[in-house]
């Protein structure tokens, strides 16, 4: 009886140790990412013009969703031109746009690039400090 119990409690600490060690990572369809390419500052005021570079790769062989279906969402920013998605491979394209800073009152301002779909879709973020505007 003592061995059936010491066999039980060493594999639930074993298997513990093993969830502990290998943790879950959520997978998602898409990774973004995003680069300045010009206009790159520590901290940005209102008026500020931004060009970035959106970069996006399917981690799936297939997807559903056509690229055009990538919503942008943006707090204190303002989009003023944008280029068409290029295919860079079968996998991968990107796009540059052109922002002006509107301004936040807590000087936060964020990019946000979401994608959609049956296959967990993806999300980047881009996040940057601007003096605040009342």
């Amino acid at each position: 009886m003592k061995k059936l119990l010491s066999l039980r409690f060493g594999l639930i600490l074993l298997f513990g140790l093993a969830f502990n060690m290998f943790p879950v990572h959520e997978a998602k369809a898409c990774d973004i990412d995003f680069e300045i390419l010009k206009g790159k500052k520590d901290k940005y005021e209102k008026g500020d013009i931004i060009i970035i570079k959106v970069k996006v790769k399917l981690t799936h062989r297939t997807c559903p969703e056509a690229i055009k279906k990538t919503k942008f969402k943006m707090n204190g920013l303002k989009v003023l031109g944008a280029t068409k998605w290029k295919q860079l491979s079968a996998m991968e394209y990107e796009r540059k746009l052109k922002l002006e800073v509107e301004g936040t009152k807590d000087g936060k301002l964020i990019f946000n690039a979401v994608r959609t779909c049956d296959k967990d879709g993806g999300f980047g973020s881009l996040k940057l400090e601007a003096v605040p505007v009342e």
